[in-house]
């Protein structure tokens, strides 16, 4: 009975790893990760609330277990929030799946910066977004991301 049990213990753990041979071959293609909206939450004047909401693509034919993603966001060079999440999901092979963040940070001081910023609704704000992806189960790996862009205050100042 004991010899049973531990066949199976073998021919599970080896059809386990065979699963991540994918990733450690030169097949596996990194998943794209994509920040598709930010959502204010709560804006006071000593914390604000974000949620960032993110997409991943997985372009491999295999499933895709993501165990978290560790961020860091810039606005104009001040560092806004960092952090990371510990959500577990996984992604279908050749699918996506989204998911979000929540972000929590005090602005206080940074306000004078912040406002004069805001002083030229029509002047863009550079954003930084980088990020790192945790995949896999036992053996994982971390896939880099990078983001950067414009946003125009204007744009979302309500008249």
């Amino acid at each position: 009975m004991i010899r049973i049990i531990s066949l199976l213990m073998f021919f599970g753990l080896l059809s386990g790893l065979a699963g991540c041979s994918t990733w450690m071959s030169g097949g596996f293609k990194d998943p794209d990760v994509q920040l598709i909206k930010v959502d204010v939450i709560k804006a006071r004047l000593l914390e604000q609330e974000f949620r960032l909401r993110f997409r991943i693509d997985n372009p491999n034919g295999v499933s895709l277990p993501v165990r978290g993603l560790d961020y860091n966001v810039h606005i104009n060079g001040i560092q806004l929030a960092e952090g990371h999440s510990n959500e577990w999901f996984t992604v279908p092979a050749h699918g996506h799946h989204t998911f979000e963040v929540p972000v929590r940070t005090n602005l206080w001081r940074h306000v004078r910066q912040i406002v004069k910023a805001l002083e030229k609704p029509d002047v863009p704000i550079r954003y930084s977004l980088k990020g790192e992806v945790k995949t896999g189960m036992l053996f994982g790996r971390s896939v880099h991301m990078a983001r950067n862009g414009e946003i125009i205050p204007g744009d979302f100042i309500r008249e």
